[in-house]
């Protein structure tokens, strides 16, 4: 098992919330992580994946409940979601720290009615694939909040091996994926991956009778990974009525397999971009649905620039999920296409741009958004950086950096920079 960085997050916040759901996609390495805590923390651990355990908490989600006094781990909770008001009943009759540890396969935030009957009583932590570090079992500090505001010099970077950053691109952060080295079998990994998501997954949340429109529209939109979201165009290319299509891509992003980035908007009166990012969050699977191989993405720098966006948002996103800050995310583009990939906010309103480039140098043409946002936004801005393939952090300015796209398994300086222990107890 390898340590996860949100591990002592969990812990924290099973001492003082009485329910806690930890959220991501299947294989994500949920179970995993639950069962080592139940082995530790002496939870009773169930899964709602067992036919008899389903047929139970559907049946009588109150009498379920009802019958366990101690802590206990539910498992794919989302395939019973009646169990959520049982709950709620329960932690109101006894409200006791770490009473519950939920997993969902299914975004709670995007299904009203469960979210809202837990309100104030329960924390929802999200675990990502894994990261570039906990893949390497490398101790570091939070990479999101080093981007937004850390020293530079707090992280021993090495410079940016092609052949692993392609493994990395083609790998993703699926457990059972990466340990596949042949392209063949990480293939059929994928594939069953995604049909038993379909067969299970989506007929509990959409009662859809044509299942085959779902994969088509992955796909599409794999194609479209890092890309402004149209609805309207996605609609004309797959021939789906925007209302089906809407509720079809909100399933995707219940199930994470696609993510929305907003667009940044501070002043209605400037002439920005509303429209969001859409991307895959996992960069294996987005690589896996275009069919590149590490001969086609040596010869097409076009699709290193879709892979290695994607790449960089998925690392984001799993340090986002144990960040200190709390930041929040976002994309920023001018009507006149002026863009930033991503940007950063803490709640103070501080912003950090990120711009992602593929090759292997940098030259100050790559810093023309950046210097934009700084221009546009002088009290907020705190400095950019350009994430490339090269073999150095190179200042452009006090408050403009090149740094390597090593830096996602560089390890922190312990001198300089906190790490965060996540090893199970």
């Amino acid at each position: 098992m390898h340590p996860r960085h949100l591990f002592p997050l969990l812990v924290e916040a099973l001492s003082d919330t009485p329910v806690v759901l930890l959220n991501g996609a299947r294989q994500t390495g949920k179970s995993t992580l639950v069962q080592a805590l139940a082995a530790a923390k002496g939870y009773r651990y169930l899964t709602l994946d067992d036919r008899v355990v389903l047929a139970a908490a559907r049946n009588d989600p109150a009498g379920f409940i009802a019958g366990f006094d101690g802590p206990l781990i539910l498992d794919e909770v989302q395939r019973a979601p009646d169990l959520f008001l049982a709950i709620k009943a329960a932690v109101d009759a006894h409200r006791i720290p770490g009473r519950f540890l939920l997993t969902g396969s299914a975004n709670v935030l995007l299904l009203p009615r469960i979210a809202e009957s837990l309100a104030g009583r329960m924390e929802v932590l999200s675990l990502w694939p894994l990261s570039c570090a906990e893949q390497a079992d490398t101790p570091t500090c939070n990479l999101a909040d080093w981007l937004f505001d850390g020293r530079i010099d707090a992280l021993d970077v090495p410079p940016c091996d092609r052949d692993r950053l392609t493994t990395a691109l083609l790998g993703g952060g699926f457990p059972d994926a990466i340990q596949r080295t042949s392209p063949h079998r990480r293939g059929a990994w994928f594939d069953a991956y995604l049909d038993a998501i379909l067969q299970r997954d989506v007929r509990d949340l959409a009662n859809l009778e044509q299942l085959t429109e779902i994969p088509r529209l992955l796909q599409l939109l794999a194609f479209r990974s890092g890309n402004l979201l149209n609805f309207a165009e996605i609609s004309r290319n797959c021939g789906l009525p925007q209302t089906t299509l809407k509720r079809y891509f909100t399933l995707l992003e219940t199930l994470f397999l696609v993510v929305r980035l907003p667009s940044w908007e501070r002043n209605a009166g400037k002439r920005l971009v509303k429209a969001p990012k859409v991307f895959l969050p996992d960069c294996g699977l987005l690589a896996h649905l275009r069919e590149i191989s590490p001969e086609r993405l040596a010869a097409d720098t076009a699709l290193s620039g879709a892979l290695v966006e994607t790449f960089v948002l998925g690392e984001l996103l799993k340090h986002l999920a144990f960040s200190q800050r709390r930041l929040s995310l976002w994309h920023y583009r001018t009507q006149t296409n002026i863009e930033v990939d991503f940007m950063l906010e803490n709640r103070l309103g501080k912003l950090t741009g990120i711009e992602v480039k593929a090759g292997a140098s940098v030259d100050g043409k790559d810093f023309k958004g950046l210097r934009h946002l700084k221009e546009t936004e002088p009290q907020a801005f705190q400095r950019g950086i350009v994430l490339y393939g090269g073999r150095e952090i190179v200042p452009f300015a006090a408050d403009l950096f090149a740094v390597p796209l090593s830096m996602w398994w560089a390890v922190a300086r312990p001198d300089l920079a906190a790490t965060h222990p996540s090893t199970p107890p």
